[in-house]
């Protein structure tokens, strides 16, 4: 980025560049409309030179600096001036730079050359209707402009200031038909894709595709600029490249914290701002928020107090306090939940907050979400993957000085470490973000917060003078409710007041549950009643679990949770009363109901699905009353669930369970049934099975493990449903995930016989994964038909093979060295090659595109876009930083193998480029063209050093002809050849190695030429 400065050494402007985000120093920048004339602004080389001191447009620019220079700001930034618009690459980056340029400026002053204001009058009227019709307003690049500061200042021709954005909000909005809400800097993801449309329709630009270019920003998506392509081109482009980003914003929530923060404060019975205001004023909270840098503010304290519910004001604070839209992330951890128990859920929950309000912030992992998919975020590395994106986005100026919040800490249980150590040393010096964290009182959380430098710890036990009036007010709340539920009289009313604040302890969770205990006792007997009920969490968790002991029910009601504290994450009703025998069906609600009821308060039911009503219950009955809920011990339990799940999923999955049909049906047009889904109680099973089976270690008279036993019988017969309903369920991951950690304990316990067929189960899941996961019915299709012939699951399932296809020659005997295909072009790849210290792999594509991959995760780094045509061949300098492709569009791009950029592009062959390579001490670059000439080119600068002509005919290894379609009757190829169809309709997917470079028909067999060099036939039986 460059800016401007005033130098009165020599009494001009001169230019500086940053090139780091975090060196970039406060500055201003300019809004205006360009001289129709565009040779009357001054250009990036004048004030290079010193020069355009006489155009007109350098009167801007002297406003500009001296309005800067007023408001304290050193720099400042003129669009006529500070982008070099001779260097393609660097007039590119500007482009798509331009929304977080004018984001990050700290004034954007408007000179609006069309608007006088001569008098220097106060009063609108005088000017107002030069305002109205003022040529600013109908500019397509001012929108962003407009939107993307945070302070905006108009100023007439004469520099005198009329307003800022925030006073005349209301004028520019009947100007512009834009919300004030977006005016006064809410983030525009919370405005509709038509209406954000809508703001720019009568706008015009001087080229066609800057209509469509001057939206980067507001959508916040990111793309390369060609303005060869017309408007029609830049369009279609902004559209595919807005829905690639919903995507991958929908794939990274799991669930939205927001959500879980409403969620959180109803079961709570609501959030009292009485009983966290408190907070606010203490020392501790006050130092954090005044800190310069970068800090962290620990809220401890027992279980029961309230943490989450100051977490929950705090947040409503910041949100509602904050000076500017706040950037502002938070998460909810559970240990209940093992969808919200481990730092990868804590990491994407931050992510997708991030994203949501700033979506241009996806740019930070698109690339690598377009070639993986969701399994970026939950493949065995996620861990990796989502705290490299995290870190990248907290380096992002967009979110500088975010807030981020995380509550209980103690209730991440897996990598609870790795997240504690990124919170203290995960974050560069000079930092401004600042985060809230919540735990009770671990001294493992304490050793780690405690190392870090800016660490600040308020304990609730030390201010339990404002924790127990918090609780007194929250427990009048609750008596109220109470007594206007069952008609208490007033003396009734204050024995229940008055016994609950004698034995509550300054805990909101033990007023909670004497509350759900009481909700139906009448007043009479409540005033007396709420005289038993023992001060403190456990010994009330004691009396509760006695109770059960004594119910009619008691055996029910000890299996259910026993069931609920192993399970993985909280149970629906339809998986519950699937893994507990004895219990009423799940349609029985009312039956459930009182299940709930008779479990002590231990559980809560909300929306069909059954929780623990805080974390300090589930480990009371764990540690404490594991003799009444596991009289067997817990491995029992688990084997119990293991082989009911088990038994579950081989009596009631099938073939086509949701009666799809049709082969080629994508998982994205799948809708469950609406009368009754086969699935609902199955879910669980299908996806945790494994894990139980991993904790049954020493449980006698157990044949899981055996040849004929249920872990065979279920490979045997029921592993391709399982396969389908994993797709059905979206967790395709897991089961790959299963089959790893299956083969794995078979290495410890189980037969040879079914180590083998475990082991090619998990061979079978990794080599077909994409078909199944986006295709559910491919299962039966290609993932059997493309299977060597003695995959042990391909002839266990044969009688599900397709019979009207045959492949020639026959697959081959046993799987290859190969585990997985890597895919993310969308055309055949034209050339690969190494960096020279080897840690990543490039590929070139017809696709026009350049894809860095890391060479040991196979995960896709970088997607190189800016090619007009197919890339030929590529080449990494040898110190292993940058990169150079050649194309067929006739130039050589160099690219910075880091980060993506483009550095260079070299433009001068008459024809396509089909080599390129560097010297061995980088600087130069050699290129040959089917022009007939070799060019030698300084690699730093771009200029070419020499032209080598006269030599013979172009070489064309490496140019092919597109393929033929084979299209023959009813059968055929699909366009993107990744099918083979029956009368249009996709009918059998093709693993990447068999995809047709070539092809040809005769009678009912089909000929396919790959370019990974195999040739095979396609013979069809029958149609049908």
């Amino acid at each position: 980025m460059w800016l401007l400065s005033w130098y009165p050494l020599h009494s001009h402007y001169r230019l500086t560049e940053f090139l780091d985000h975090g060196t970039v120093p406060r500055y201003a920048i300019l809004s205006h409309t360009w001289l129709k004339a565009g040779e009357d602004e001054p250009t990036f080389k004048d004030l290079q030179e010193g020069l355009g001191q006489e155009k007109p447009g350098y009167k801007k620019i002297e406003f500009c600096g001296e309005q800067a220079r007023r408001d304290e700001l050193e720099y400042f930034w003129v669009d006529t001036c500070c982008i070099n618009k001779e260097n393609r690459s660097e007039l590119s980056y500007a482009i798509r730079s331009m929304f977080r340029w004018y984001r990050n400026s700290d004034r954007c002053y408007v000179y609006m050359s069309d608007v006088s204001d001569s008098e220097h009058s106060i009063i609108p009227t005088s000017w107002a209707s030069e305002f109205d019709r003022s040529r600013w307003f109908t500019r397509g690049w001012t929108l962003q402009e407009l939107l993307a500061p945070r302070i905006v200042e108009f100023y007439s021709s004469e520099c005198v200031l009329l307003g800022s954005k925030i006073l005349l909000a209301e004028h520019i909005s009947e100007i512009t038909r834009i919300s004030r809400s977006a005016l006064n800097g809410h983030t525009l993801s919370r405005f509709s894709r038509e209406e954000r449309f809508g703001w720019s329709s009568s706008r015009e630009t001087s080229r066609p595709e800057d209509k469509a270019y001057s939206l980067l920003g507001i959508f916040g998506v990111d793309m390369p600029v060609v303005y060869d392509e017309g408007a029609g081109g830049a369009f279609r482009r902004l559209e595919e490249a807005i829905e690639r980003q919903n995507r991958c914003i929908r794939d990274i929530r799991l669930s939205d914290p927001r959500d879980d923060k409403k969620r959180i404060e109803e079961n709570k019975g609501g959030l009292l701002k009485d009983a966290y205001c408190w907070i606010l004023q203490t020392i501790e909270f006050q130092q954090w928020r005044s800190a310069e840098h970068s800090s962290i503010l620990w809220i401890k304290g027992d279980p029961g107090k309230g943490k989450t519910m100051l977490l929950c004001g705090i947040i409503d604070e910041l949100e509602e306090c904050s000076g500017k839209m706040p950037v502002l992330s938070y998460f909810f951890c559970q240990a209940t939940d093992r969808r919200a128990d481990n730092a990868a859920a804590v990491f994407r929950g931050l992510i997708f907050m991030f994203v949501h309000q700033w979506p241009s912030l996806v740019s930070h992992f698109q690339a690598e979400y377009d070639t993986a998919g969701k399994s970026l975020f939950e493949d065995v590395n996620a861990w990796v993957a989502l705290s490299r994106i995290l870190r990248s986005i907290l380096q992002d100026p967009m979110v500088d000085g975010a807030h981020v919040i995380v509550d209980a800490l103690d209730e991440c249980a897996t990598d609870q470490q790795k997240l504690l150590d990124f919170i203290v040393v995960g974050l560069p010096p000079g930092s401004h973000i600042k985060w809230i964290v919540s735990s009770r009182n671990w001294l493992n959380i304490e050793r780690a917060i405690g190392s870090a430098k800016q660490a600040i710890k308020l304990s609730l036990e030390l201010n339990e003078k404002s924790v127990s009036a918090a609780v007194t007010i929250y427990i009048h709340l609750k008596v109220t409710e109470l007594a206007q539920r069952n008609d208490y009289n007033t003396a009734e009313q204050e024995a229940v007041q008055r016994n609950l604040e004698h034995s509550a302890q300054d805990t909101f969770l033990w007023v909670a549950l004497v509350c759900q205990e009481l909700l139906d006792v009448p007043g009479w007997e409540a005033s007396s009643l709420s005289q038993e009920y023992p001060a403190g969490l456990e010994p009330l968790y004691s009396r509760m679990i006695e109770q059960i002991s004594r119910s009619r029910r008691s055996k029910l009601c000890k299996e259910v949770l026993a069931v609920a504290s192993v399970a993985q994450r909280p149970l629906a009703l339809e998986e519950m009363s699937s893994l507990v025998t004895g219990g009423p069906p799940s349609s029985a609600f009312s039956a459930w109901t009182d299940i709930m009821k008779e479990c002590g308060s231990f559980l809560t039911l909300r929306e069909s699905v059954i929780y623990f009503v805080h974390q300090s219950a589930k480990d009371f009955l764990v540690s404490k009353a594991s003799h009444h809920i596991y009289p067997y011990g817990v491995e029992h339990v688990h084997h119990s669930v293991c082989t009911q799940a088990i038994d579950l999923l081989m009596k009631n999955l099938r073939r086509d369970i949701y009666s799809l049909k049709d082969p080629g049906s994508s998982i994205d047009e799948v809708t469950p049934p609406r009368s009754f889904d086969p699935l609902a109680a199955l879910r669980y099973c299908c996806v945790h099975w494994i894990e139980h089976l991993q904790e049954v270690r020493a449980v006698s008279n157990s044949n899981l493990f055996h040849s004929n036993g249920l872990v065979d019988k279920f490979l045997r017969e029921c592993y391709l449903y399982w396969l389908e309903a994993s797709s059905l369920c979206g967790s395709m991951s897991d089961a790959q995930s299963s089959m790893l950690k299956l083969e794995s304990l078979l290495q410890e316990k189980g037969s040879v016989e079914l180590l083998s067929l475990a082991r090619d189960a998990r061979r079978f899941v990794m080599y077909h994964k994409v078909a199944i996961e986006r295709f559910p019915l491919q299962t039966y299709m290609s993932a059997l038909l493309f299977s060597p012939r003695q995959s042990l699951i391909r002839k266990i399932y044969d009688y599900e093979a397709p019979n009207f296809v045959t492949v020639m020659p026959l697959i081959g005997d046993e799987w290859g060295a190969c585990l997985q295909t890597l895919e993310g072009h969308s055309d055949s790849v034209e050339s690969v090659a190494f960096s020279h210290d080897s840690n990543r792999l490039a590929s070139a594509s017809l696709d026009r595109t350049v894809k860095i991959w890391n060479a040991s995760s196979g995960a896709c780094l970088q997607t190189l876009e800016g090619h007009n045509d197919s890339v030929l061949l590529l080449a990494f300098s040898y110190d292993s930083n940058r990169l150079a492709s050649a194309s067929c569009d006739r130039t050589i791009r160099i690219w910075d193998a880091n980060d993506g950029a483009c550095l260079q592009t070299l433009e001068g062959h008459s024809g396509p480029v089909e080599s390129v390579a560097f010297s061995h001490d980088s600087d130069r670059l050699a290129s040959a063209s089917y022009d007939g000439t070799v060019k030698i080119w300084d690699a730093n600068r771009g200029a070419c050093l020499q032209t080598l002509k006269n030599h013979g005919n172009p070489v064309t290894s490496g140019i092919f002809r597109q393929p033929q379609s084979l299209q023959s009757q009813s059968m055929g190829l699909s366009l993107d050849r990744k099918w083979l169809t029956k009368q249009s309709n996709n009918l059998l997917w093709l693993p990447s190695e068999y995809r047709p470079f070539d092809s040809a028909m005769v009678a009912m067999k089909a000929g396919i030429g790959t370019l990974s060099g195999k040739v095979w036939i396609c013979r069809y039986n029958d149609l049908g």
